[in-house]
C-alpha cells in the first residue's frame, strides 16, 4: 500500500469516526431517558416560556434524525448555536476565542516536554545502571510525582508573590493571557512558567519510557548486527535504537497532546488564569450550559481523532512495514 493510499484510507476512517462521535454525543445530550432536553438546555429553574422557546429553537418537537441534522447544521454550518444561560451568546465563537489560549499553552509545553524527555531518556540509556542513569531516573520520578496544580501554585507563589520584586522574577507579568498578535514578547513571558509547570510531569514520564525502550532495543538482534558491522555508537543509538524506540513515544504523545488540546489542561489554565477551553468547560459545567458543553465535547473529540490520525501517518514514516498491516 502506497503512502498516499494509506493516508487517504486513514482520512476516510477519521471522517467515519467523527460522524460516529457526533451521533453518540447528540444521543447522550438529547435522548437520555427520563429527562427533557429542552429543560436541561434552558438551565435550572427556567421559566416554562423559556423551555418552550428552547424546544422550538432547537426543533425538539421534530423527529430525531431531523433534530440531529438541525443541531449539526447550527454547530458546523451556520454556527449560530447559542447558549440560553449566558443571554444568547454564540457557542462556536466562544470556543474559537478560547482555543488559541489552549493551543498556545499545550504546543509550548509539548515542545519543552519532547525536547526534555528525549535528552533525559537518551542520556540515561547511554550508560544503563550507572550513577548518572539512576540519578536521572530519580529526578524523572520526582517530576512524575508532582501534580500539575501543585507545581503551578508553587511557581505562582515564587514568581507572583515571594520573589516577584527581585531580579529573578521581576520580568514575570500578572496572571492572564496576552495574544501573540498583540505582543509576542509579552505572550512568551506570560506563558513560559505555565509551559514549564505543565511540561515537568511529561518530561519525567516520557523520559522514563524512552529510556526503557532504548535499553530494550539494545538487546535486539538488529543492534548486535549493527555492532558486528562496525557502526559507531552514536549511529547505532540515533539510527537504530532511538528510532525504533520512538513508536511508543509517538503513541503517548498523540494521545496526551490531543486530550490536552481538547481541554484537559484545565488545572493549568485555572491556576494561571488562562481562559482556554478547559476553563470554559469548567464554567459551563458549573451552570449546566449544555449547548456550550456539547460544542466543547465535539471540539475535544475531533481533536483527539485528528491527532491520532496524524500519529498513524507518523508510524508509516518511521516504519514503512505499518502500511502492510
Amino acid at each position: 500500500m502506497s503512502l498516499k493510499v494509506f493516508i487517504g484510507f486513514r482520512l476516510l476512517q477519521m471522517l467515519f469516526v467523527m460522524f460516529g462521535i457526533s451521533v453518540l454525543v447528540f444521543l447522550i445530550f438529547f435522548v437520555t431517558p427520563g429527562a427533557d432536553p429542552a429543560a436541561r438546555i434552558a438551565g435550572r429553574n427556567a421559566a416554562p416560556e423559556t423551555v418552550a422557546a428552547v424546544r422550538r429553537d432547537f426543533g425538539l418537537d421534530r423527529p430525531l434524525p431531523a433534530q440531529y441534522v438541525a443541531m449539526m447544521n447550527r454547530l458546523f454550518i451556520t454556527r449560530d448555536l447559542s447558549s440560553f444561560t449566558t443571554r444568547g451568546q454564540l457557542v462556536v465563537p466562544e470556543i474559537v476565542a478560547a482555543a488559541p489560549v489552549t493551543l498556545s499553552l499545550v504546543i509550548g509545553a509539548a515542545l519543552l516536554w519532547v525536547a526534555g524527555s528525549v535528552v533525559l531518556g537518551v542520556t540515561a540509556a547511554v550508560r544503563p545502571g550507572s550513577l548518572l542513569d539512576k540519578a536521572l531516573m530519580a529526578v524523572a520520578l520526582v517530576g512524575v510525582s508532582m501534580p500539575v496544580f501543585w507545581v503551578g501554585e508553587v511557581m505562582n507563589l515564587l514568581s507572583q508573590s515571594r520573589f516577584h520584586d527581585t531580579w529573578l522574577f521581576s520580568w514575570v507579568p500578572p496572571l492572564g493571557y496576552i495574544p501573540f498578535t498583540r505582543d509576542p514578547w509579552g505572550w512568551f513571558r506570560v506563558l513560559i512558567i505555565p509551559w514549564l509547570s505543565l511540561a515537568i510531569l511529561y518530561i519525567g514520564l516520557y523520559g522514563r519510557v524512552l529510556r526503557t525502550n532504548i535499553v530494550e532495543a539494545y538487546g535486539e538482534d538488529f543492534i548486535r548486527t549493527a555492532r558486528a558491522k562496525g557502526l559507531s555508537r552514536s549511529r547505532i543509538m540515533l539510527k537504530h535504537a532511538f528510532r525504533t524506540s520512538l513508536i511508543s513515544f509517538v503513541t503517548m504523545f498523540g494521545l496526551d497532546f490531543g486530550v490536552l488540546v481538547g481541554g484537559s489542561a484545565l488545572l493549568t489554565e485555572v491556576v494561571f488564569g488562562l481562559n482556554g477551553v478547559g476553563r470554559l468547560t469548567y464554567r459551563s459545567m458549573q451552570i449546566l450550559d449544555l449547548p456550550v458543553v456539547l460544542g466543547i465535547v465535539m471540539y475535544s473529540s475531533f481533536w483527539v481523532v485528528i491527532v491520532n490520525a496524524a500519529v498513524d501517518v507518523a508510524y508509516v514514516l518511521m516504519d514503512p512495514r505499518v502500511r502492510t498491516r
